[in-house]
């Protein structure tokens, strides 16, 4: 695939990356060594930001330090983890730490630290629309530019369901806005409502605090059958490979919704360390230090009313789901939501969101992540991070982040690049085939 530019002034891109989270920096970090492929990268935030209100002190990731930006598609790019640790002079002392997973702060500050050193990067300034006539023309609060691609990467925002929404504030919150909100919460009663990763650190945290800072009482509510351990096995891994996700982009549409709904787990359960935290501070509140009612621990609910009582606090409702005719009700001052997050919206394709196609609330992406339009071929506009129902979980998840980067930079230099080996695992039907030990 060639490349002709089509205006020779310098408000003109190849490719213009709308929204600077992990994965369009992934794709910025990759391109810039791709000197024929000028880009730009706007986000509307004054600097890098990574869920920085859900940073609770000793978080990890749940996935491996090799899954940064770059690692897994350049290993040799200076963007990698271990370059940016190299550069802050602490590689021996990261080794000699230990740790089991790369702390989560830690992480975020690699991510930033990739995103002021790429001079292709721009914050505060927010694309308002983006038309077409030919090529792209992108409108910000500040400029006006063109580009053959646009690629957006707006990431997730916080979601919580509708009992919830109308009452958020100082007393009900998303847990991505934990750290400034979750605080002097000693000798009240906090709920906390949903049983993934986000839902249990909020929770650990909550029972870690001691002293005047400890609450009367956390609950944990979650609809989940029980708080289960996230599923991270080696063969579970493989549903993380890039030949799995070219698998499932080629399912049918309800198939590929049932295997999103039965390995939710393997995405968004809870790290077992943690588990075993939670678990060990509840035995020595209740058995140790003999506070036996700070802990009130609800799976297999969900939460179906929400109302302010007289006392200034709240009253949830809660229906159980093996006896969908009960309920119960929780006392509590303040209301944790970790409930996960949402696609954010993308009103500023509103131009021409008539000329793309969907797949129910997706944009329909084609194997390139290009969603599908009546434009020219030539000409796309590619989504990062919201393809969950069409490329399966590891679409909002960092293990294939670089691969997917590598992906839309190989579309856009016109070249493509050798791919990993497959898995082990034989996906698909080989028509025709004969296994070895068949006649």
């Amino acid at each position: 695939m060639g490349y002709e530019k089509t205006t020779p002034d310098s408000t003109h891109y190849r490719c213009l990356g709308i929204g600077v989270g992990p994965a369009n920096l992934s794709l910025a970090s990759l391109l810039h060594s791709r000197t024929e492929v000028r880009n730009l990268f706007i986000d509307r935030k004054p600097s890098f930001g990574w869920h920085d209100g859900q940073q609770i002190p000793g978080t990890t990731l749940q996935v491996s330090m090799f899954k940064d930006l770059v690692s897994l598609s350049d290993p040799k790019s200076p963007f990698s983890f271990l370059s940016y640790l190299h550069e802050q002079g602490r590689v021996y002392h990261f080794l000699n730490a230990q740790f089991d997973d790369v702390p989560r702060l830690e992480f975020r500050n690699y991510l930033a630290w990739a995103s002021q050193r790429n001079e292709n990067i721009v914050f505060g300034e927010t694309v308002k629309e983006v038309g077409f006539d030919g090529v792209f023309t992108v409108r910000t609060d500040r400029r006006t530019v063109t580009a053959d691609n646009v690629v957006v990467g707006v990431g997730n925002q916080p979601w919580v369901p509708e009992q919830g929404r109308g009452h958020l504030g100082a007393t009900q919150f998303h847990v991505n806005d934990f750290m400034t909100s979750a605080q002097n919460l000693g000798g009240k009663r906090v709920v906390v409502v949903g049983g993934g990763q986000s839902g249990a650190e909020a929770f650990s945290d909550l029972i870690a605090r001691s002293g005047a800072e400890l609450p009367r009482r956390v609950s944990w509510i979650s609809r989940r059958r029980n708080y289960f351990p996230i599923d991270d096995s080696p063969f579970t891994n493989d549903y993380y490979m890039p030949d799995h996700s070219d698998y499932f982009y080629n399912l049918g549409t309800d198939v590929r919704a049932a295997f999103n709904a039965q390995h939710i787990l393997t995405s968004d359960g809870i790290s077992e360390s943690t588990l075993r935290d939670i678990y060990q501070r509840i035995y020595v509140h209740r058995f140790v230090e003999g506070n036996p009612d700070l802990v009130g621990l609800h799976p297999n609910r969900e939460v179906v009313g929400v109302e302010a009582d007289a006392a200034g606090g709240w009253d949830i409702t809660v229906r159980h789901n093996d006896e969908p005719g009960a309920r119960e009700h929780f006392e509590a001052d303040v209301v944790v939501w970790a409930t996960g997050f949402r696609p954010a919206a993308m009103d500023f394709l509103a131009p021409i969101a008539d000329r793309l196609e969907r797949d129910g609330d997706e944009l329909r992406i084609d194997e390139d992540y290009a969603v599908r339009w009546d434009g020219p071929a030539d000409r796309s506009v590619f989504v990062q991070n919201a393809a969950r129902g069409q490329r399966g979980l590891a679409d909002p998840n960092l293990s294939l982040n670089a691969w997917r980067s590598q992906r839309i930079a190989d579309r856009l230099s016109g070249v493509r690049s050798d791919e990993q080996l497959a898995s082990f695992i034989e996906w698909s039907t080989k028509t025709g085939a004969k296994t070895p030990w068949g006649a």
